[in-house]
């Protein structure tokens, strides 16, 4: 049986694909991967590469093809529920490993540190097919983050992952419906079973370009939709973590809101502010004080250029 899983997601990216592909089979380990490739009724000829992947390294790599174009988290839950590993390694199709030891530190971290449900590497990002000197998560990203902490936003690339399989094996049937925003689900799961640590060398490549599903939308777009999922999210776990969430949204969106001012994005300052007031944790994760204080800011700059 293998112990590690990689599972590739991927729809539309025969640009990419080989590249996740190629990354992923000069993976180094003393250990046994499998590749499972989740493929979702692409139109631009990824199913045609993806296949003769398969028939070339039939003892590596798994095929999970939709008949038609889910366009759901099911590509990813049909993967986890497919996979042999005790750990998984997520790899969207558009992205790729810049490292052959990846796989291997991960797993031998995870296998030393009972505590922790999941490793994170960080990913340096690429504008289509261009590498920039980009990072997605800041350097100096807390080492260790905890269920607490989660909730108050996502700061890893999906490519730089590894989980524990066993948390997030059964997602229930919600998870489908969070597309396009895959992973921060599973963290949060992740989270309930035990840390997330973080190493802030890059071991990954992240790519922005224009068929992105998020990644690449307004900024309105991720606030609402940020907004939207946390409330969900609360509500998919029965509000068991309800204090977490609600604190966790609260000072996500008023740090995101001091910041938008900081660079006189007013607009935007404003709704972050709104979503952060409505996220109900003004008084306990933010004071009134500071709640009241931005505000003023954020009035008294109302209108300037």
């Amino acid at each position: 049986m293998p112990l590690v899983t990689v599972l590739i997601v991927t729809y539309n990216h025969a640009r990419y694909i080989a590249e996740a592909i190629d990354s992923a089979l000069a993976q180094a380990t003393d250990f046994d991967v499998e590749i499972l490739i989740s493929e979702d009724a692409s139109t631009d000829g990824t199913r045609t590469i993806v296949e003769d992947y398969a028939r070339r390294f039939p003892e590596r790599i798994r095929l999970l093809l939709s008949q038609t174009n889910l366009r759901s988290n099911q590509t990813v839950a049909r993967g986890l529920r497919a996979a042999r590993g005790e750990f998984v390694a997520l790899l969207d199709g558009d992205d790729y490993w810049s490292t052959t030891d990846k796989l291997q530190r991960q797993a031998d971290f995870l296998l030393r540190h009972a505590d922790c449900a999941a490793h994170f590497f960080n990913a340096r990002v690429a504008h289509a097919a261009i590498l920039t000197d980009a990072l997605w998560t800041p350097p100096n990203q807390a080492k260790r983050v905890d269920l607490r902490e989660i909730w108050h936003g996502n700061p890893y690339a999906t490519a730089g992952g590894m989980m524990r399989l066993a948390p997030i094996r059964d997602v229930p049937s919600w998870y489908d419906d969070f597309f396009p925003r895959t992973d921060w689900p599973l963290y949060i799961l992740c989270a309930m079973a035990g840390d997330l640590a973080f190493d802030p060398e890059p071991t990954a490549v992240y790519r922005l370009h224009e068929g992105g599903m998020f990644s690449t939308g307004t900024e309105t777009a991720k606030l609402d939709s940020t907004f939207s999922f946390l409330t969900r999210m609360d509500r998919c776990l029965g509000r068991r973590h309800h204090d977490l969430a609600r604190a966790g949204a609260t000072r996500l969106f008023f740090d995101w809101a001091a910041d938008y001012l900081d660079h006189r994005q007013v607009s935007l300052a404003r709704r972050a502010l709104f979503h952060s007031l409505r996220s109900g944790g003004i008084g306990s994760e933010v004071g009134w004080r500071q709640f009241l204080s931005l505000a003023l800011k954020l009035a008294r700059t109302d209108g300037r250029p």
